[in-house]
Formats: structure tokens, sequence, C-alpha cells
């Protein structure tokens, strides 16, 4: 178990990294055994998933895997990432979404919603809702990739003919 590795002065594979990836070297940022125990538990109610790391991120962490984040950990509650496809399933069943304070003191909403109490006793209750908030943070990665690259090539302009270079589309040599 972690803690009682921890408690025998062990390392734990499982603990989330410290903020800046220091591993626990001097002078790391401190997290509370509380809020560290928490990101532990969440880690766990996602494990399902594969592999799942916590990021330390604007005094939350954030929840990823296959190189997305789908989930964040806020003042010791677990968010999960919804779009267009999952929202209503989200708010179907009564969850409430994160918000935040803004620069201009206004009230934000998000994509973020937590999942249901219930899914928070065990991971096979968290996998439906956990499945979900991956697979809207990869449909999210795929539409802001398609959007940088304006479905073309990176580096290409559009009806550019390949091998040209600006100095000759212009009419000018080398």
């Amino acid at each position: 178990m972690a803690s009682d590795r921890r408690a025998q002065g062990q390392p734990d594979e499982a603990a989330p990294k410290r903020a800046g990836g220091s591993g626990g070297r001097e002078g790391a940022a401190r997290v509370s055994p509380r809020i560290e125990g928490f990101v532990v538990h969440a880690l766990d109610l996602v494990s399902l998933l594969g592999s799942v790391q916590a990021r330390a991120m604007f005094g939350g962490h954030g929840l990823y895997a296959e190189g997305v984040m789908f989930g964040l950990l806020d003042d010791g509650e677990l968010f999960l990432k919804s779009d267009t496809a999952t929202r209503e399933r989200f708010i179907a069943v009564g969850c409430r979404q994160w918000t935040y304070v803004n620069k201009k003191v206004r009230m934000e909403n998000t994509s973020y919603f937590r999942p249901p109490d219930d899914a928070h006793e065990d991971p096979e209750a968290m996998l439906p809702w956990a499945r979900l908030a991956l697979e809207s943070a990869l449909r999210s990665r795929t539409v802001k990739t398609k959007k940088r690259t304006g479905g073309a090539k990176r580096g290409t302009k559009p009806g550019a003919k390949r091998g040209t270079t600006r100095a000759r589309a212009k009419g000018r040599t080398r």
C-alpha cells in the first residue's frame, strides 16, 4: 500500500510528482499530505484508463493520459473534461460544473464537471465518466491541431507550390 511505503520511509512510485518536476529534491515545492493523499486517491479512481499522471498546476493538479489533460483536481475535488458530445450526460445526472473567478472578478464556466458522487467510490464506477472525459480531450486535441495547421501541412501557405521559396514566388531569383 502507498501509505505503508511512506510510513516506512520508502518512496511511493504512485505518488504524484511535485511542482517543477523536482521529484522531492531540496528546494522543491511542498504539497500538503492532505492534498497529496487526494491526488493519489484520484489517480486510483481513474487507474482503469491505463497510464495516468497528475501534474501540479495553478494550485491544483491536471490529470493526463495519452498526452492530453482530461481531468483536474481543485480544492479536494475531481472534475472531468466534457465537450458538446458529452456535456449533456454530465448535466443529465446533476453534475456540478467547475467554475473559477477570472481577472475581472467574474465567474467563468468551463468544460469540466464533477462526476456523480457514486463514481467517487471506486475505479469501476468512475471508469465510464473517465472514458467520456478522455474521449472529449482527444477530440479537443484533434480540433486544435486542425485549427493550428489549417488542415494543411505545417509551414505551407495555401496555394503555394512545393519547392518554391518566397523570393521565387515574388519573381526574384537567388
